[in-house]
C-alpha cells in the first residue's frame, strides 16, 4: 500500500507542478488528495480499520508531513534542485515517517481503546 500511496501522492504533486502551481500549493493539493486516498487504503488494508473517527488524527500526521515536505522542498530549492527531483527524493523518507506515525499514534491508539472494551 505504501508504494501505491506514494505513487499516487507524487503523481498528483507532479500533475499540479505541470499545471503551473507553485511548489507549496502543489504540495498542499497533493497532500489533501493523498490524505483522503490514503486514509481508505492505509486504514482498511494495512491496519484493518475503517473507523472514520480516526480521520482527524490521520490529518494531523499528514499536516506534519506537509510541513516537513515544504521545508525540505525549500532546502532543495535553495541548492538549485528542481521541484520534480526534490519531490522524488523527499517522498520515500517522508512516507516512511508517516507510516511510523500512523502505526504509533493513529491506528495503534485505537487498537488499545478497542482492547479495553469488553
Amino acid at each position: 500500500m505504501g508504494g501505491l500511496n506514494t505513487v499516487f501522492g507524487y503523481s498528483v504533486f507532479a500533475l499540479f507542478i505541470w499545471l503551473g502551481l507553485e511548489k507549496e500549493w502543489a504540495a498542499l493539493a497533493s497532500q489533501i488528495c493523498g490524505v483522503l486516498f490514503n486514509f481508505r487504503t492505509t486504514g482498511t488494508i494495512v491496519f484493518n480499520n475503517k473507523d472514520w473517527r480516526l480521520i482527524f488524527r490521520f490529518f494531523g500526521v499528514y499536516l506534519l508531513a506537509y510541513l516537513l515536505n515544504i521545508g525540505l522542498l525549500n532546502v532543495f530549492a535553495h541548492y538549485g534542485v528542481g521541484s520534480y527531483v526534490a519531490g522524488a527524493i523527499i517522498i520515500l523518507p517522508v512516507s516512511f515517517l508517516t507510516f511510523l506515525l500512523h502505526k504509533r499514534f493513529v491506528f495503534k491508539a485505537m487498537d488499545k481503546t478497542k482492547k479495553r472494551v469488553p
